[in-house]
């Protein structure tokens, strides 16, 4: 799939979910400022952010950890514009995606964003091509188009010849495959993984994270992830760490460090 895993800028960032604004090439690619997220209302209110400051710029891996409650979760999801902060800005590529519609924000996740999450979230009926096809079908792509797509992304994940199999007929560690293949074939910015490997055992784990830096390495592609594990952590660049709904720590990884064994 080459070099061009890194946002499908064909039809241009600005025409694709925010005509009009022009985004500087030298802005970060993720910028949140001040972010908070208070769910609920009056005394049953509850506050998951309190003022996130957290930039993150195109070809990083980063790897954000915290215990349950810290809002990492509650950040991903922002960052996924599957929820909006309370108050404070989050911009992607130098536009404020507050400032965007709904539909906008739609086009934002169908062309720039990919996700891979913990269940693998495969339709069960279906193959592992079509599974792939999916992000593709909902971007209006002609079949020939998404088969070809979905067959190169298959491969690039080493499931080639798995293209007719069902998720009952894969292991867990090849359902995820498939899952980051159908993450991949759109030809993200970002690619956003929520606790990508804690349904596998640790080797298919490893496998999964080292599938993951090579697209990164590789690719170019931009990659979030939420772990609890801190083996997987270790193979990110960077590392973010929640607590109480801020960032207690951010700490880049050493050349030494990315070498030696978690």
């Amino acid at each position: 799939m080459g070099s061009r895993l890194r946002g499908n800028d064909s039809t241009g960032l600005t025409r694709a979910f925010l005509p009009g604004d022009c985004p500087m090439s030298e802005s970060p690619l993720i910028a949140l400022a001040g972010v908070t997220k208070i769910f609920g209302a009056g005394a049953a209110s509850m506050q998951a952010l309190r003022g996130v400051n957290l930039t993150i710029n195109a070809g990083e891996f980063v790897a954000i950890m915290g215990p349950s409650g810290s809002g990492k979760s509650t950040c991903m999801n922002i960052l996924g514009c599957l929820d909006t902060p309370s108050s404070g800005s989050y911009r992607f590529k130098g536009v404020d995606v507050g400032a965007l519609e709904r539909d906008q924000r739609a086009r934002l996740r169908r062309h720039y964003l990919g996700f891979v999450f913990q269940g693998y979230n495969l339709l069960s009926r279906t193959s592992a091509l079509e599974n792939v096809e999916l992000p593709l079908i909902y971007r209006g792509a002609p079949a020939n188009e998404r088969h070809a797509r979905a067959e190169r992304a298959l491969a690039a994940v080493g499931l080639g010849g798995w293209a007719d199999h069902t998720p009952s007929e894969l292991s867990g560690g090849q359902q995820q495959r498939v899952a980051i293949a159908r993450a991949i074939v759109t030809e993200p910015a970002v690619l956003l993984a929520d606790e990508p490997t804690g349904n596998l055992d640790s080797a298919r784990g490893r496998e999964i994270m080292e599938l993951l830096t090579t697209f990164n390495r590789d690719q170019g592609i931009t990659i979030v992830m939420v772990t609890h594990e801190p083996d997987m952590a270790a193979y990110a660049r960077r590392v973010v760490r929640f607590f109480d709904g801020v960032v207690a720590s951010d700490e880049q990884r050493t050349a030494q460090a990315l070498a030696e064994p978690a």
